[in-house]
């Protein structure tokens, strides 16, 4: 008999790797689709996002078993192959044998000619062998062991190893490989964060306050959040805590006229409405369609009326815009290497060229922006990225080009006190925060 759990996670793979499929959208569906227990479930989870998590490791380690190249392996016995390994080298609780035998099972129920016995060969060679794939250690070593053990692009260590020295490149990466909590944002327009936690409590799950937010509820353990009553009926909102800080720090007030202009998928559009009481108006700008729709969901299960989704490209509105918003927020295209625990495929996806084509882009729409801020009115960027030269240095360039805007002590914007409430512009680190790496910086508008 077939597996169906890892039928389902061959397939998934297959999905990420050979039709650009997004890991975290593939799995959803395939749960969504199956009828699976809650074992079979976290299972599932743990066999596509570790194997996409590990990456080019992996074919690292495969590349030790075979003698031809990775990519002329059928692509079906291709994603056969780099889970089963990713069982036998990371998955203590799978015995070798089991990951081996269904690994071939798989193989044979594809049809492909020689597949299955390819696939027996070359897991069993892994258990006999691990040894053959002993990551290169010792001097000159290091950086490339810390790439491979750590399951990162070698050359995303060695950007983080320059930009912030070994031993914090490790912690970061190792953050990176942690599991990402539920964080919930009380939605304050439907109940209280007290009414919550115990409709929460009801609802079976565990979970505890947020450091960085009174809103803010962090979730270890939960069922499925399709099944999740309070996020259903919106009294709450999937948000990591570092993005909850944002609003916060825009302030916006009952009454006034807010830009947002990066705004999908909303969690930050309907947290700022909630901040005024949903009174006013939030032009939640986006360049796609189907991601206003997103907003237009979100609103409207949270109960909001005050948002306007408008489709607009964000380097355009301080044409579209000039003078008329109270408070713009600019929650900035950018890397998401702040993010990646929470996007096993996306460490994967970047490269180096591209750190060096966002901070021109971010600046054209901070500068667009900016036009649209009345006098005395507010400017908020944000990303979620740990890079200096999408962050601090984007924000000291548009200073130096546009005098009429002074940087505020974005720190002393955070709702509760902590180590950030001195800062010009604050800067989360995953590995020093222990939340999503996280930039804010907010501006004012000279009258």
């Amino acid at each position: 008999m077939i597996d169906q759990a890892r039928e389902t996670a061959v397939q998934i793979l297959y999905e990420v790797h050979e039709k650009g499929a997004y890991a975290n959208v593939a799995l959803a569906r395939a749960l969504k689709q199956g009828d699976f227990s809650a074992q079979d479930r976290h299972f599932i989870t743990e066999l596509v996002y570790g194997t996409v998590k590990a990456g080019e490791t992996i074919d690292w380690i495969l590349r030790h078993y075979v003698n031809r190249p990775i990519r002329k392996i059928e692509p079906r016995i291709r994603e056969i192959l780099r889970m089963g390994l990713y069982q036998i080298f990371y998955l203590d609780k799978v015995p070798a044998s089991a990951a081996c035998n269904t690994a071939v099972d798989l193989a044979k129920k594809g049809g492909h000619r020689g597949g299955s016995g390819f696939v027996n060969a070359v897991l069993r060679s892994a258990v006999r062998e691990p040894e053959k794939a002993k990551f290169p250690n010792g001097k000159g070593h290091a950086t490339e062991h810390l790439a491979l053990e750590s399951c990162h692009p070698q050359w995303l260590v060695k950007h983080w190893v320059k930009s912030l020295g070994f031993d914090e490149a490790a912690k970061l990466c190792a953050f990176d490989n942690t599991d990402a909590p539920l964080c919930l944002r009380t939605n304050t327009l439907k109940n209280t964060p007290a009414e919550l936690a115990a409709a929460l409590n009801d609802a079976g799950a565990s979970f505890v306050p947020s450091k960085w937010v009174p809103e803010g509820f962090v979730v270890q353990e939960h069922g499925a959040l399709d099944a999740l009553a309070p996020l259903q009926d919106g009294r709450c909102q999937v948000q990591d805590e570092s993005s909850m800080l944002v609003a916060h720090v825009v302030g916006p007030q009952p009454g006034e006229t807010i830009l947002d202009c990066c705004a999908a998928p909303g969690g930050k559009t309907t947290h700022l409405a909630q901040l005024m009481g949903n009174k006013g108006r939030i032009v939640a700008g986006d360049i796609y369609e189907h991601k206003l729709d997103r907003i237009r969901e979100n609103a409207e299960r949270l109960g909001i009326t005050c948002i306007e989704p408008v489709m607009l490209d964000a380097r355009e509105v301080g044409t579209r815009y000039a003078g008329q918003m109270d408070r713009v927020l600019v929650d900035a295209p950018c890397s998401g290497l702040g993010v990646l625990r929470r996007k096993p495929d996306a460490r994967w996806n970047k490269s180096l060229d591209e750190l060096k084509q966002l901070p021109p882009l971010q600046g054209e729409i901070l500068a667009s922006a900016a036009a649209a801020v009345k006098p005395g009115g507010v400017l908020v960027y944000s990303t979620c990225t740990v890079e200096k030269s999408e962050n601090q240095e984007v924000v000291e360039a548009f200073l130096a080009a546009h005098p009429e805007f002074t940087l505020e002590k974005t720190g002393s914007f955070l709702p509760m006190a902590g180590a950030h409430a001195a800062d010009a512009m604050v800067q989360l680190y995953p590995q020093r925060d222990g939340t999503d790496g996280f930039f804010i910086a907010r501006m004012k508008r000279n009258v």
